[in-house]
């Protein structure tokens, strides 16, 4: 049964994003930080990070088989359950110093990634066709209560006991349980867990060798390997240059505002000017990050850079979500979506350790040169994109 926009159904997957963000921003905020002071040496300060990108573009298919079979609220729970294992993991890992417990719990944590991926794929299915890119960039923006709340738990606990940090993974624990009590409420469309026995789906094949797919692809792929690339290293950055980390929790939380609070609009956006436009305004402005970033090192470049960078992911992502949409049948999704995901998660882990190398051996501005390489990547697939089809089918 289809329902209107902004529903129960929808309004709690936007509650259980910003859970989802949260973990995220805080992991993001703390384990380069706490990487850097175990690992033996400090270019592998980001390798607990790439634990977690890595681990989740490696459960994407055990994802999507789960939630074939089991539906998507079953596989949701059991990402939040992940979810709250991992953080105990880490924690532990952090009471006893150890490097690779800390890395083998962010690893297992890449699980409850690979399943929260899928919140903004969800939002379609529980409103109408007509609300469908507005209940993804709506989703996406419930990305905000990870914004405002990851980096301040972070800076709230990461001394609440005597081993630095401990108390943000503790948190974490309880964060997962509230999803996971969250996600009791939501009720799916039953039709969408019907399809396992459909004979004519495509193969995974068959739907990535579409142009528009690997147009979404890419774009989805590259445009957070970006936002990666930057964001991985911003806390070890700002620590380089003596910044402290409330100052660091600062930034992190206007870089993900930026990231999530265009998600009220961006769907509207979309809908009157195409994807292509707005995806390009999202290029656009991550060449401003750029350049900003290469003109200073204090804590107002380090703000508007990652602001700027947070908005340019939310234009990127959003099109390059919606673009997917079309190519590929509900019968298809699980399938299709995984591959995405597994594409995402990859770029990232490479992103993820490339970030913690660069910044700790060639320092900001050189990892800030080397995302131009993604970001001309992104320009052209569009341009091409543009080039090949016609108005209609790009917007």
């Amino acid at each position: 049964m289809k329902s209107k926009f902004l529903n129960v159904n929808l309004i709690i997957l936007i509650l259980c994003q910003g859970l989802f963000l949260t973990n995220n921003v805080t992991f993001i905020a703390i384990n380069g930080l706490v990487g850097l002071s175990l690992a033996p040496t400090a270019w592998l300060a980001t390798l607990p990070v790439m634990g977690y990108v890595v681990g989740g573009a490696l459960s994407t298919p055990l994802v999507s088989k789960a939630q074939a079979k089991f539906g998507r609220k079953r596989c949701f729970q059991l990402g939040l359950l992940v979810a709250i294992f991992s953080a105990l993991i880490c924690a532990y890992a952090a009471w006893i110093q150890n490097f690779y417990i800390l890395i083998t719990g962010t690893f297992i944590a890449g699980f409850y990634s690979a399943n929260g991926q899928l919140y903004r794929f969800a939002a379609a299915e529980v409103t109408t066709k007509e609300f469908r890119e507005k209940a993804v960039s709506w989703v996406l923006a419930g990305g905000l209560l990870g914004a405002i709340v990851g980096p301040n738990l972070a800076a709230w606990t990461h001394n609440l006991f005597e081993t630095p940090f401990l108390g943000a993974y503790v948190s974490l624990c309880f964060v997962g349980l509230l999803g996971f009590l969250l996600m009791n409420f939501i009720s799916f469309p039953v039709e969408d867990q019907t399809y396992t026995h459909t004979t004519n789906i495509r193969s995974t094949f068959e739907l990535i060798k579409q142009p528009v797919f690997i147009v979404s692809v890419i774009c989805a792929a590259f445009g957070y390997g970006i936002m990666n690339l930057l964001m991985a290293a911003t806390p070890l950055a700002m620590k380089i240059c003596s910044l402290s980390f409330s100052d660091t929790a600062l930034v992190l939380e206007w870089h993900v505002i930026g990231m999530f609070a265009p998600g009220f609009f961006t769907g509207s956006l979309i809908k009157r000017f195409g994807k292509f436009k707005i995806m390009m305004l999202g290029v656009m402005l991550n060449l401003l990050c750029v350049i900003i970033a290469l003109s200073g090192t204090d804590l107002t470049h380090f703000l508007i850079a990652l602001f700027s960078l947070g908005v340019g992911w939310n234009f990127i992502f959003t099109g390059a979500t919606t673009l997917a949409m079309t190519t590929y049948r509900a019968e298809e999704k699980n399938k299709a979506q995984g591959a995405i995901n597994f594409f995402v998660f990859a770029t990232m882990a490479t992103t993820s350790f490339g970030s913690g190398a660069l910044i700790t051996t060639q320092g900001w501005s050189l990892l800030n040169i080397s995302s131009l390489f993604f970001i001309v990547l992104v320009l052209f697939t569009l341009v091409w994109w543009r080039i090949k089809f016609s108005n209609e089918q790009s917007s």
